[in-house]
């Protein structure tokens, strides 16, 4: 069927169905970041180490990059309605095994299975970007990223809260009723469509490979967002360690106050998305850098306590979310501009990179906050943003010296040209309609 019949039938739902995306992108994405809050009470729970209740944090992670880099290309392969709900009911049934976990070693397993299985965000945002024209992608974007950070932050505050009072299983129970909760939605509102790709698995699961290797525009947009949220997870695991350390005292329901804070940065992804659309995403990824750095020296006196500690780290998060979160939005748009048909296996090689930073990041952070305190998770903040940042300024310094409007779209320069796609990796495809990539059944 040609776009324009998918058009006539999916056009008018289209703002429902991002809407509902944006849902599921929150609750599953709330699944990888609710036991940063909930860490602490793990230890004591089960009557281990503080150390220790963080491999719970970084085994969610591991789990969710292992399973954007081999489930995350099925997207292309399978229809994604069948796909998403499949996803989402084994992430519940997982955090229900992690809830009646009766030690650290099943949590830890059940982890890993929970964070594979929630990757909706990574196969969400293909779907949408399929569902309206290239010029709003950068909105619809910004939309998506909305919902996930809300369940980014919301999750951490609902964590805290619930684990205080009903205990570390409590805040797994709920997460696996909302998971399947949105699987039954999901499974009632998204429509049959047709996927792109009739690739076999083994190929789908190379292709992201072959993707980095030959687009420097997706491997440059991996390196950023490696190294900004390897910085973030950083953060937010130290800052559940200091808050509820000696320093400061709390409990794990203060880390989800603070995330709580910080939900307020949700508003800034539809706006940064408009950005770029209007001025390219090299320009927003520079500001991002630029915020992020900024925010490792303000988050610094975090580590004298009391009141102006506080006030630290509610501006320095702030500002961390904030650059992180546009950064995202920005990198997203260059990557799927590069091929309708492959957006999944380019959002996999991304997001792999992306979560194996986060990943890296949170284990990092822990052992930076062990050796070194507040100060250390602060350098490492900004260790990782340079080294983002200098390639970045080496990329636009590039552009701007090869003049051309060519090097500009290979590289993602400027203007509407930011991440158009090299002809290196991907063959042409013939002219589409260009009101949706979607073909429905």
């Amino acid at each position: 069927m040609t776009d324009r019949h998918t058009d006539h039938h999916t056009g008018q739902r289209t703002p429902r169905l991002v809407a509902l995306l944006a849902l599921a992108c929150g609750v599953a994405v709330g699944n990888v970041y609710f036991p940063q809050a909930v860490a602490p009470l793990v230890a004591s729970g089960l009557g281990v180490s503080s150390g220790a209740a963080a491999a719970v944090v970084t085994t969610t992670q591991f789990g969710y990059a292992a399973g954007v880099f081999l489930l995350v290309p099925l997207g292309d392969r399978l229809p994604p309605r069948r796909l998403l709900v499949t996803l989402l009911t084994v992430a519940g049934a997982a955090l229900g095994a992690a809830a009646a976990a009766p030690a650290l070693p099943p949590l830890l397993a059940a982890s890993v299975l929970a964070g594979a299985s929630t990757v909706i965000a990574p196969l969400a945002g293909p779907l949408a970007a399929g569902l309206v024209p290239a010029q709003r992608r950068g909105a619809v974007g910004g939309t998506l990223l909305s919902g996930a950070l809300a369940g980014m932050l919301l999750s951490r505050t609902a964590g805290g809260a619930l684990g205080d009072r009903l205990g570390w299983r409590a805040p797994y129970a709920l997460a696996a009723l909302l998971t399947l909760a949105v699987a039954v939605l999901l499974a009632r509102a998204l429509p049959a469509s047709v996927p792109p790709s009739r690739q076999r698995y083994p190929r789908l699961l190379a292709e992201p490979v072959r993707l980095l290797c030959a687009e420097p525009a997706l491997r440059r947009s991996s390196l950023y967002q490696a190294t900004v949220f390897a910085g973030f997870s950083a953060v937010w695991t130290g800052v559940a360690l200091l808050l509820t350390g000696p320093v400061y005292g709390f409990g794990a329901d203060a880390v989800g106050l603070l995330a709580l804070v910080n939900a307020v940065t949700m508003l800034v992804t539809p706006v940064a998305g408009r950005l770029v659309d209007r001025h390219g995403a090299d320009a927003v990824n520079l500001v991002c850098f630029l915020t992020v750095l900024a925010s490792a020296a303000v988050l610094l006196p975090g580590a004298l306590g009391h009141t102006p500690g506080l006030l630290s780290l509610v501006a320095g998060t702030l500002l961390l979310d904030v650059g992180m979160q546009s950064g995202m939005v920005a990198n997203q748009v260059r990557v799927y501009a590069l091929a309708a048909d492959a957006r999944s296996r380019l959002n996999t090689a991304y997001m792999t990179c992306a979560y194996l930073g986060g990943s890296l990041g949170s284990w990092l952070g822990a052992r930076a906050c062990g050796w070194c305190g507040w100060p250390g998770v602060c350098a490492l903040v900004a260790l990782l943003t340079g080294l983002g940042l200098v390639r970045h300024l080496g990329a636009l310094a590039g552009a701007r010296t090869a003049g051309r409007d060519g090097s500009r779209g290979r590289g993602g320069s400027g203007g509407r040209a930011a991440g158009a796609p090299s002809s290196t990796a991907i063959r042409p495809k013939p002219a589409r309609a260009p009101e949706s990539d979607v073909t429905v059944q």
